[in-house]
């Protein structure tokens, strides 16, 4: 490794690759490695800081489960507010809804009435972009309270499970810091 590799190479390096799971021939980059060393998750931090001091959203609105520990963060980063989007069940509060597909199933996430208000400027974050309907869900809920969302925000990106090109294709820009094309 470089003694001053780029920001991305340097995230990747420290992404761990668990094969075969959840099932046979997946190849799992799991993010977690990035959280425990504080001078990796500083450098994680400040790459989505830096992007977003002067993009400046109202909020950051962060998805279930990884997405919070990103978000929160960021958040309190850039001195704005914390929106979880949650799984069904999970909020307390009056919600709105949005299900979306899985490879098998289906799965509905939650926002809270009251999280965002009409044209609010809303960070979508997530730890990883794979078909993508999560993020859209996400997008689609706080577009229903009215909100803009101005970007979606992953560490990973998985472009070939189409997700990324799903979401650019529905107007949403995207920044991710890894993408494991070809992987």
């Amino acid at each position: 490794m470089d003694q001053f590799p780029s920001v991305n190479d340097y995230l990747r390096h420290h992404i761990r690759t668990v094969p075969d799971w959840p099932a046979p021939g997946v190849q799992f980059r799991d993010i977690t490695p990035l959280l425990q060393n504080p001078k990796v998750f500083r450098v994680l931090i400040d790459a989505f800081v830096h992007r977003y001091m002067d993009r400046r959203p109202d909020v950051v609105a962060g998805l279930d489960a990884r997405g919070f520990i990103l978000g929160a963060v960021v958040a309190y980063e850039l001195n704005v507010g914390f929106v979880p989007i949650r799984k069904k069940g999970k909020l307390p509060f009056t919600t709105v809804e949005e299900t979306y597909e899985l490879e098998y199933g289906s799965a509905t996430v939650e926002l809270h009435t009251d999280a965002v208000r009409a044209g609010d400027r809303v960070l979508l974050i997530d730890d990883l972009i794979a078909t993508g309907g999560t993020m859209m869900a996400g997008k689609k809920l706080l577009e229903k309270l009215g909100a803009v969302v101005i970007e979606g925000a992953a560490i990973v990106d998985l472009p070939e499970l189409g997700g990324s090109a799903r979401l650019r294709a529905s107007g949403l820009p995207l920044f991710t810091l890894v993408d494991y094309a070809g992987h």
